[in-house]
């Protein structure tokens, strides 16, 4: 089957793990395997997860799902975790750890390769030249066709294109980052940069971790957010994510997308927006990368997914929503 989608879709793994891992919402295997045959029956075959995820156990559940054998593409990350977040150990973008984390990757995976390898995020405590020689020898090792960085600012995009230019390196194909239709901060340099080198745009948080839904209000206490979600103040995700969007400006934007949706959903108008109003583009190779928790939600995303274009009052809120949010809007990189 074909997609009906005006971009591609990938599927964000994050969820999947090893049960009480910061990030894990399904633990059971035939649970995860009933989200990948519905992320498949719409047509969709490209997975995203990450060495991080699930403490490396995202990894592993997808070995045990056999991706491979689902003819899924897929696309990994490592994360340089300088700062030792969610008590795991410290890592950095340097040789040694590099190709130990692919390695690992890869053997999680139960694979001698992948499509796609990012660098998840910046390490600059490590010079950039010599992150890039260690990509370009693992890209020459043959264990990745693609690679991508992830939560880069845009003048360190320009750097690192340049040096491998200038070295005779690959360069990255792929930026993943925040993007939505209250999150734009991509849109004034960022786009035009990866525009300018030829780099796709893998878009996570189109839904804003939910917030863009029905879920959340001006009034919601503490105790009436569910435990593991995106906005668990309990956890290190949650307090990020607050920090991101809980706050008076998004609500008011919330509020006023709300007073206009008529009969919409804040979901649907949030995924219908990322397909037709966006400034991402096929032509470019861009796409919008979705999770899920439960199949009924992943079944409701993908359906609006497919849907078309806004018009009038929705398409107002939004623009008014983001004139709103766009002074106080957390930094697009890390």
């Amino acid at each position: 089957m074909s997609p009906k989608t005006a971009l591609p879709i990938v599927f964000g793994a994050m969820t999947f793990g090893r049960e009480g891992e910061e990030q894990v919402r399904t633990s059971k295997l035939e649970d995860c395997a009933s989200i990948l045959d519905t992320f498949q029956s719409y047509g969709h075959n490209e997975i995203d997860t990450s060495r991080f995820y699930g403490g490396g156990s995202s990894e592993e559940y997808l070995k045990a799902l056999d991706w491979q054998k689902r003819n899924l593409t897929m696309d990994t990350k490592f994360f340089p975790n300088v700062r030792g977040m969610m008590g795991r150990p410290v890592t950095h973008l340097d040789p040694s750890s590099m190709s130990s984390g692919l390695s690992s990757s890869l053997s999680a995976l139960g694979s001698t390769s992948v499509d796609l390898w990012y660098l998840h995020a910046p390490d600059r405590s490590v010079p950039l030249q010599e992150t890039l020689a260690a990509v370009a020898d693992l890209h020459a090792q043959g264990k990745f066709t693609r690679w991508g960085i992830s939560n880069y600012m845009s003048w360190e995009v320009a750097a690192i294109c340049e040096l491998c230019r200038a070295n005779g390196w690959p360069l990255p194909q792929v930026y993943q980052g925040v993007y939505n239709a209250l999150h734009r901060t991509i849109e004034a340099e960022l786009l035009p940069c990866l525009r300018y080198y030829d780099i796709s745009f893998y878009a996570y948080n189109p839904l804003a971790g939910g917030w863009l839904t029905d879920r959340y209000h001006r009034n919601t206490s503490e105790k009436d957010v569910e435990a593991g979600s995106r906005f668990d103040v309990n956890k290190m995700q949650g307090q990020m994510y607050r920090q991101r969007y809980w706050n008076d400006a998004f609500f008011s934007a919330l509020e006023g997308l709300r007073a206009k949706k008529g009969d919409l959903r804040e979901g649907e108008i949030a995924l219908r927006w990322m397909m037709h109003h966006s400034q991402l583009k096929k032509e470019f190779g861009d796409k919008v990368i979705i999770g899920a928790s439960s199949n009924a939600q992943l079944v409701q995303n993908l359906g609006d997914f497919e849907k078309g274009k806004l018009e009038g009052d929705v398409l107002e809120a939004l623009e008014e929503g983001w004139a709103l949010c766009r002074g106080i809007t957390g930094k697009y990189f890390h």
